[in-house]
């Protein structure tokens, strides 16, 4: 979104009428704490953001942690940091906690770390205008944090947080994911599970649009070998194709055969071929060693599907599998996969909550909210738990040019989206089970 078009949206948020026909007494005071702390809210986003927390500075990650850690414990919610093996190389995650039985039982995501490491050219938080901060890991998503922070401050404030279970989980590897899975997203798998509901507060796609599906991520690697040979002998009986051309035909294939589902992708990212060839999967990078007379007896491509369910997932595997296998001659090749973020499809579960998102909107006069096309969102941490609970994402801050050094948050909506968080968990947990 363009500055200019958030400055329109700012100018429009600037005249809500705060006093919306539908709003309880109780929500009316709600309003107010939001208003009286936005302040406050704005000031602890510049401090979260001029503290670096790229996904490998543990250090700053953990630090961020306990600026908010230090925040909930204020409002009386039982913190708790879960660091990860340091074989893993990350530094772990923030859970906040209020336990009890009334209405629905919810789960908060967030993320502490950003795209920006330590030596990056990092820069701090800084005003653009009035309305507009340049804030580097600011939209995506520290600004998120602060809304879920600053809400729940709100409902503290006004008594309304007893007997309710809300857990708030900021993981502190949403950007580069700590492998293995099984470790890094245990926790939040387990808080999920002891859940009703999840709520997700990445980076707003618009301020009348929230997310009700998201797809998933992963990886895929094909190998091929050749025969090594005199370029003069290529397609010949004992020579045959020659590694490259089969790649070729793969990718061809791919691309024919498998492309057409909707909201189905796969990207071939990297590719290399030749006569010998040295790829590292941790930098992602590689060299190659060829000639034009000889043919190649080495080629591989590294890729990336996106899914929008795992049934999606597996027919592409499948289609993928069975192009691989049928070799031109003398040639033979491979392909592996490997899970990433799995798909949060939408459901009969999901359409509900965002139709309570959309009612407390209007009552806000803040207008309707829709649901967000999921073939322009990436994956996020929600995506783990969308197998057990009902989701909603995107409920986070607005801004423009996130994971770039001109990233952006537009303060002016931060209050008008707090006001919805707190009148959204406000009303959940006020729900009969």
């Amino acid at each position: 979104m363009s500055i200019k078009n958030l400055l329109t949206v700012s100018s429009f948020l600037l005249t809500i009428t705060l006093v919306a026909q539908n709003l309880s007494r109780i929500e009316k005071k709600i309003i107010a704490s939001v208003e009286n702390n936005n302040t406050d809210a704005i000031s602890f986003l510049e401090k979260v953001v001029n503290i670096n927390s790229g996904t490998l500075n543990s250090e700053g990650v953990k630090e961020v942690g306990m600026v908010f850690s230090n925040a909930f414990e204020e409002i009386d919610f039982k913190t708790t940091w879960i660091e990860m093996p340091e074989k893993m190389n990350r530094a772990g995650h923030l859970f906040a906690e209020t336990s009890g039985n009334k209405g629905k039982k919810l789960l908060l995501i967030g993320h502490l770390d950003t795209v920006f490491e330590e030596d990056s050219p990092f820069q701090e938080f800084t005003m653009v205008n009035d309305s507009i901060a340049h804030a580097p890991g600011g939209n995506d998503m520290k600004g998120g944090n602060v809304i879920v922070l600053y809400a729940l401050k709100a409902l503290h404030e006004n008594g309304l947080l007893k007997n309710a279970q809300i857990i708030t989980a900021f993981t502190g590897d949403e950007e580069s994911t700590g492998k293995p899975l099984s470790i890094s997203r245990k926790d939040l798998i387990d808080a999920a599970k002891r859940s009703d509901i999840a709520l997700g507060f990445e980076t707003s796609t618009g301020f009348n649009y929230a997310t009700v599906a998201r797809r998933g991520s992963s990886g895929w690697a094909v190998e091929v070998e050749g025969k090594r040979a005199h370029s003069s002998g290529i397609f010949n009986d004992r020579v045959g194709a020659g590694a490259i051309f089969e790649m070729s035909r793969i990718l061809h294939q791919f691309y024919t055969d498998v492309k057409g589902e909707d909201l189905l992708t796969f990207n071939p990212g990297t590719l290399l071929g030749g006569t010998f060839v040295n790829f590292d999967n941790t930098t992602s990078k590689g060299d190659v060693f060829g000639k034009t007379n000889v043919v190649a007896q080495e080629a591989l491509v590294r890729g990336g599907l996106r899914f929008i369910s795992e049934e999606q997932k597996e027919r592409a595997r499948g289609k993928m599998k069975k192009i691989v296998s049928n070799n031109l001659p003398n040639t033979s090749a491979t392909i592996s996969f490997t899970d990433s973020y799995p798909a949060m499809k939408p459901t009969e579960g999901n359409e509900a909550l965002l139709n309570i998102l959309n009612e407390v909107s209007i009552d806000l006069d803040q207008g309707k909210v829709l649901a967000y096309d999921p073939g322009k969102r990436g994956a996020a941490d929600v995506s783990f738990v969308a197998e057990y609970v009902d989701c909603l994402d995107g409920l986070g801050t607005m801004g423009s040019g996130a994971h770039t050094p001109e990233e952006t948050v537009n303060l002016n909506t931060i209050e008008a989206l707090t006001k919805r968080t707190a009148i959204l968990i406000h009303r959940l947990i006020n729900t009969k089970q």
